[in-house]
């Protein structure tokens, strides 16, 4: 039998318990060993609970356990969680998270504790809940260089935009009915501003590059700012819009990352991806794409990752599995935003008398304008030709001192 512990008993934290409680035989034949929880720590009480007896709100009671082996951290945030994930591995236990914040910002330094100490760091669930995209990107894809990771890493932003293009919703009223659902917080802040998607954007970086990725001055953009008009453009376009976080190795070795919305062509892989769902496309330069795809969230989706990483601490007590990458500085191996290369989307307001293609082509040296049924009087939408983002920047400026007024403005994905 296998003693461990379950720090947090939220959504996830109660799942992983319903799991192994209720699956135990199964459990022991995939483990070896029987899995037994012996400490949940949560500050609240649960009275009535079939695990009351097992609670605690001591946290030195799991860390001086020797018996303990493995703790699942599933409280969420850093504080106090970094400081006992960190306790717990340097006292030669295995942990498993689900803690995408965590491992965002100190993974290098605990898989560096977790190597040190021959013990595993592991973290399925924190990218994709219960879409396997850790294992298979470490172990299955191991003989590819990963030449790019694209996708929709946050299945809240995900519905409200499937609401807005298919319901022709509104931002507001898509978001407070994801709230109604249950699919998006109160405060919905790290979701719709993209930050959930940047946090899982840099775990994917960092393990398929070898080198952490922080996600402090990475380029995020959310979805507030997307309207039914683009929309509706990006429809007549033949595409549609999606939150994507995006990373890509460059010839010079850097990495161009950002998180933003994107028009996709409908031809492209992600594109079809639609409500809570999830899809996480790696390009590999042997198997070139693979497409992961599912519900990126939700309590038994993500608890079952969890609990498919307690089975492998279990089995590699004496065979530590190799997940790790090196710290490193942003700075040295990230292509600053401005200099990335794309296409842009731009709608725009004009003056009465303004000849609106004239100044476009002008200025852009051509463009794509794009007619949708129903016009709207003094407004049109184009898209450039792909130029650096600074570029693009320094043009829309001269642009809004022609009487015309830049309304919104959106990456284009590749064909």
């Amino acid at each position: 039998m296998v003693d461990i512990a379950i720090m947090g008993y939220g959504v996830v934290g109660s799942g992983v318990a319903e799991i192994i409680t209720t699956h135990t035989q199964s459990l022991k034949k995939r483990a070896k060993e029987e899995i037994n929880i012996k400490y949940i720590l949560d500050i609240r009480d649960f009275p009535g609970n079939p695990l009351e007896d097992k609670f605690t709100k001591n946290f030195s009671d799991i860390l001086n356990d020797d018996d303990v082996k493995v703790v699942v951290e599933v409280m969420g945030g850093l504080n106090p969680a970094y400081d006992y994930v960190k306790q717990c591995l340097e006292k030669g236990k295995s942990v498993v998270t689900s803690n995408k914040e965590l491992v965002a910002t100190k993974g290098a330094q605990l898989l560096q504790i977790a190597r040190d100490k021959n013990v595993n760091f592991l973290f399925e669930a924190s990218v994709g809940g219960g879409i396997p995209i850790i294992r298979p990107m470490s172990q299955c894809l191991a003989a590819n260089d990963v030449i790019e990771i694209e996708g929709i890493l946050n299945g809240t932003t995900n519905f409200i935009l499937t609401k807005m293009i298919r319901d022709n919703m509104s931002f507001e009223d898509a978001l407070s009915l994801a709230q109604s659902l249950g699919y998006a917080e109160k405060d919905p802040t790290a979701d719709v501003e993209g930050y959930d998607a940047l946090r899982k954007i840099c775990i994917l970086a960092s393990l398929a590059y070898g080198k952490h990725v922080y996600p402090d001055g990475i380029h995020t953009e959310g979805i507030s700012k997307i309207t039914l008009d683009d929309v509706s453009y990006a429809e007549a376009w033949g595409g549609v819009i999606k939150l994507i976080g995006s990373v890509k190795k460059l010839d010079d070795g850097r990495l161009d990352i950002f998180v933003a919305p994107m028009i996709l062509s409908k031809h492209n892989q992600l594109a079809s991806v639609d409500d809570v769902f999830n899809g996480i496309m790696v390009k590999g330069d042997s198997t070139g794409d693979v497409v992961f795809y599912g519900k990126g969230a939700g309590k038994m989706p993500t608890a079952s990752a969890v609990v498919a990483d307690v089975i492998d601490c279990i089995k590699h007590f004496k065979a530590r599995k190799y997940l790790y990458w090196a710290d490193g500085d942003n700075s040295e191996y990230i292509l600053p935003y401005g200099e990335s290369v794309c296409a842009m989307y731009v709608r725009v307001k004009y003056a009465d008398g303004v000849d609106i293609h004239s100044v476009v082509d002008d200025i852009f040296g051509g463009a794509q304008f794009i007619n949708k049924q129903n016009p709207v009087e003094n407004e049109a939408a184009f898209i450039t030709n792909k130029m650096t983002v600074d570029h693009f920047h320094s043009l829309a400026e001269m642009l809004e001192c022609n009487d015309v007024k830049i309304e919104s403005q959106i990456r284009m994905g590749e064909e």
